[in-house]
């Protein structure tokens, strides 16, 4: 008699296969997201090496981050429909590809369309590390691995400056900023073949990509985004006439998704999704956090290079204080979040502004080059909160989501905070330069932009808090 032995799965090797995909996600997300900053000390050494005109650079810093905010949700739902795993290779080809393209660009122009692209594959990749995360784990190893999701997306943008002043100077050249992601992306590729898991959504026949959905969405958020990305470079007050643009052509998507989902036909968005309380109020929150922090981050690495006569590498440092708080929070946030739900958040987002009026009052009383040390401490509390805010946020809102909707899900989040990323650039910009241009003095122009983030900030936790108060408290 022929004894047939079954193969039993391994649960050790499974959980360590999970982490080590998990891995391979991140470090594509942290190369996406460290692309929106990176760029930024880079700018002075694009302009001489290309003779690049200043609209060109400000296409540069801003094109990404309209593209990358364009595809996020049609992208989340392209992953629930073919395949997560193949739509993340695919993007990461595509970066790395157009990451290459921007190193050797001849001209300012060339430079802004490669990095055009770049941004689009860069939204081809976020929206499946969420959807992966949903996919692999649950409970409370969900949240550890959104904890470290969480660290990722502050860590990411808060030592772009960093790394870029990093590479500047040890190659001489700014287009290493783009080649460095080229080994990165070679690495990811091979990994994410190895050890992402294959996955065939079941999906009802009649389920098609919702094409006019993804014009209406792209159209909308384009005559949303450009005004807020282009603030500074645009003068006059006629480009806030996209505005009301947006709000229509927002609102004809929310109708024609809504028909979709009446008739089945499988929306690029399902509205159920704001049905779920968590997943509603955590991507207004997360909007309005995004719009307070990254904020910070912008006029502060500014006021030092500009005023105080920083390098990049120095003004980079400075602001580490804040991406480390960021980076060791955000695990421990994973480990709470179960614990204290929405309470962890709002503990967070109360560090975040505590921090904020510290570094507010250590530029009042310490005005000279030492600002940077006097501020350092603050910034760690408020790098905290980041780290116990983002996190859990994200753990919170997409935790009743349906698996299968969880690349679209993400993408929504990931396009929220792109958005607050931008509204908040614009305005704490438009502030600080205003009182700049009024006054001349540069502290406290700073110190008014901070409050004009803290406002921002302030907002989320009155959301926060609000959740409490008509939840359970856990999201």
């Amino acid at each position: 008699m022929t004894t047939v032995q079954v193969r039993q799965s391994d649960p050790v090797a499974d959980e360590r296969r999970r982490w080590k995909a998990l891995a391979v996600c991140l470090t594509a997300g942290f190369m996406t997201l460290l692309d929106t900053s990176i760029v930024i000390v880079a700018l002075p050494s694009m302009e001489r090496g290309l003779h690049a005109a200043t609209a060109d650079l400000s296409w540069v810093v801003s094109g990404y981050a309209l593209t990358y905010g364009l595809v996020l949700v049609p992208a989340g739902r392209l992953g629930d429909l073919r395949g997560r795993r193949e739509t993340f290779i695919t993007g990461v080809a595509l970066f790395t590809l157009a990451s290459a393209a921007c190193g050797l660009a001849p001209t300012g122009t060339w430079l802004v369309v490669f990095r055009l692209l770049q941004g689009m594959a860069g939204g081809l990749i976020a929206p499946q590390g969420s959807g992966l995360i949903q996919q692999m784990f649950k409970g409370a190893e969900r949240a550890r691995a959104f904890a470290a999701f969480g660290s990722v997306v502050a860590v990411s943008t808060a030592v772009g400056p960093l790394a870029g002043g990093l590479l500047i100077e040890a190659s001489g050249s700014w287009r290493w900023v783009f080649y460095v992601n080229l080994p990165i992306g070679a690495a990811v590729i091979i990994a994410a073949l190895r050890l992402l898991p294959r996955h065939a959504p079941r999906r009802d026949p009649r389920e098609g990509f919702d094409v006019p959905g993804v014009l209406l969405l792209g159209a909308g958020a384009l005559a949303l985004m450009l005004p807020l990305v282009q603030e500074q470079a645009w003068s006059g007050r006629g480009k806030w006439a996209l505005v009301p643009l947006a709000v229509l052509l927002l609102a004809t998507f929310w109708a024609w998704e809504g028909r979709q989902l009446r008739r089945r036909r499988g929306p690029l968005l399902d509205l159920r999704l704001f049905r779920v309380r968590a997943f509603r109020l955590g991507a207004l929150l997360s909007l309005a956090y995004f719009a307070g922090f990254t904020s910070v981050l912008f006029v502060y690495t500014l006021f030092l290079q500009i005023t105080m006569g920083y390098s990049a590498l120095a003004a980079g440092t400075a602001a580490m204080p804040f991406a480390v708080g960021s980076a060791l929070a955000a695990l421990a946030g994973g480990r709470l979040v179960g614990r204290y739900g929405r309470g962890l958040v709002v503990r967070g987002l109360s560090c975040v502004a505590l921090g904020l009026v510290g570094v507010i009052v250590s530029v009042q009383l310490v005005p000279g080059r030492y600002v940077g040390w006097a501020a350092a401490l603050p910034l760690l509390v408020a790098g905290i909160g980041s780290g116990l805010t983002v996190a859990p946020n994200t753990t919170l809102t997409l935790a009743r989501v349906p698996v299968r909707r969880a690349g679209a899900a993400g993408g929504v989040l990931q396009t929220g905070q792109r958005i607050g990323s931008a509204a908040g650039i614009a305005a704490v910009g438009a502030v600080y330069f205003a009182r700049l241009a009024n006054h001349g003095r540069a502290s406290g122009a700073l110190q008014l932009g901070f409050l004009t983030s803290l406002l921002f900030i302030l907002a989320a936790l009155t959301l926060a808090v609000a959740d409490m108060r008509d939840g359970s408290g856990t999201g």
